[in-house]
């Protein structure tokens, strides 16, 4: 970044569109796609962007799907700036690894993860979504969960205690599965309840290890013997779980943080 420049990252998820400049201005703003959200709640986004911002010199915007130029004229906003568009497994990637060859992966609501080379991704095992991969994310967990749960293999005590924490009918769980626009979003919302279990639960620490080692096993093991740097709040909140299983299997693990923004910045000089 050039002495005087003025640098704004963009991490743009579904739900929220985390911003920060290099003067130290942040925003949260929510989440858009740039091919798919409706123009006019887009122009709404960035419009209080542009407002927060003026005169960026230089944009580096990573968000799911993105390589190449965005489907969406940013410099409407920002005509400034020289732009840069990424997916958000690039941005993962630089956030993890910097500029050294590593593995890296979303753990979060979803999952994800490539081999990236210090530079470029030149790796990657599809991650196939909640119904058929994302192994170790939150909405695989909570899928799991259901699926014993609706079928009695929960244990009586914390099936109870979930039943009164979540006071939800069988065709109101189906209903927020099948027919609700972001079921992965109410799956994965069980997972802090696992979560708090893990340590005074056999059930729970069992059913949480299952789908990190299936996230091991399936995913990470795929690819080169490299350091592994995870990101995501999901990911995050198991780091103590997510190293020890990573040691069993051999795997050293660089980096576990929550937002690929506290890398982002280091990653770009802010």
């Amino acid at each position: 970044m050039g002495t005087g420049m003025k640098t704004l990252i963009v991490d743009c998820g579904a739900t929220k569109s985390d911003w920060l400049c290099s003067d130290g201005t942040q925003l949260r703003t929510p989440g858009f796609n740039l091919a798919q959200t409706p123009e006019e709640q887009l122009q709404a986004v960035l419009d209080a962007a542009a407002r927060q911002f003026p005169d960026i010199d230089e944009l580096y915007l990573y968000a799911a799907g993105l390589v190449g130029e965005a489907p969406v004229d940013m410099g409407r906003w920002f005509p400034k700036a020289r732009m840069e568009y990424a997916s958000d497994m690039l941005g993962a990637a630089r956030a993890v690894c910097g500029r050294r060859p590593g593995i890296a992966a979303i753990v979060g609501t979803g999952a994800n993860s490539c081999q990236y080379d210090g530079e470029t991704i030149v790796a990657q095992i599809p991650c196939g979504g909640y119904i058929l991969g994302d192994e170790g994310a939150a909405s695989v967990l909570g899928k799991l969960f259901l699926a014993d749960y609706l079928k009695g293999f929960v244990p009586e005590e914390l099936a109870q205690e979930f039943a009164h924490a979540f006071p939800a009918s069988y065709a109101e769980i189906v209903r927020q599965v099948y027919r609700t626009p972001a079921p992965a979003r109410y799956l994965g919302g069980l997972a802090p309840f696992l979560l708090a279990h893990y340590k005074t639960n056999t059930y729970a620490k069992e059913l949480i290890d299952r789908n990190f080692r299936a996230f091991f096993e399936r995913t990470i093991r795929q690819y080169e013997a490299l350091p592994l740097g995870i990101v995501g709040g999901f990911g995050y909140a198991c780091r103590d779980i997510l190293q020890s299983l990573a040691a069993e299997y051999g795997i050293t693990v660089s980096r576990i943080i929550a937002s690929p923004l506290d890398g982002l910045k280091l990653y770009h000089g802010l």
